[in-house]
């Protein structure tokens, strides 16, 4: 029986998909005059800006990075929750779950691109890329969750969408559930231990 639920939060609770692309392509066409199709940078998504700038060989990652989080803010408006997340967060805190938060945005795209949709309160606790020196898929980030939470690993469950947050988790020794309205796809995810196809469908879990 798990107690303890963990998020990810770009495609899973948050669909940031096309803003998020669509700044780093601005940001690369406007700062270095590099065009990139947005199929090209799906690698992205997942992973702190640091680590996808350092993969697209940018050399001033520090301004690149800054310009890119201004320009995902001129796409916020187009960022919004999951159908249903809100419902299933109520539910969860409902059954006395408890929930955290495992992120590869850092502190300042928390506060600027989550807090603003009111669900900070349903976490006890969040863990972003300001946190751990080493990162998703790396298990570093989800262990400390687990530590801050004080639950055992085999208690918890961590959901998201890409082979970054499967690979963290099966590398922390936790469960993992797939969630299919972020990820689109089945490929890649044959070591999911759930294949989630609505938000709805975590609940039966607990």
């Amino acid at each position: 029986m798990f107690t303890t639920a963990i998020f990810d939060v770009d495609g899973t609770i948050l669909d940031t998909e096309e803003p998020i692309l669509h700044a780093l392509q601005k940001t690369l066409k406007e700062e270095l005059g590099l065009e990139y199709k947005k199929e090209a940078l799906f690698f992205s998504l997942g992973i702190p800006g640091r680590e996808t700038l350092n993969r697209l060989q940018i050399q001033d990652v520090e301004s690149i990075q800054a310009a890119w989080e201004e320009n995902i803010l001129s796409f916020v408006k187009d960022i919004k929750v999951f159908e249903q997340m809100d419902v299933v967060m109520k539910q969860l805190a409902n059954k006395n779950i408890k929930m955290g938060i495992v992120t590869s945005k850092t502190n300042e795209q928390m506060i600027n691109e989550f807090e603003p949709y009111g669900l900070n309160d349903y976490f006890s606790e969040i863990i972003t890329a300001s946190h751990t020196e080493k990162h998703k898929p790396h298990p570093d980030p989800l262990l400390a969750c687990i530590n801050q939470l004080a639950v055992e690993k085999e208690k918890a469950i961590y959901i998201g969408d890409s082979i970054y947050d499967l690979q963290c988790a099966k590398s922390a020794g936790v469960a993992f559930a797939l969630a299919l309205w972020g990820s689109k796809t089945q490929k890649g995810f044959e070591e999911a231990d759930y294949v989630l196809e609505q938000p709805s469908d975590f609940v039966k879990l607990f």
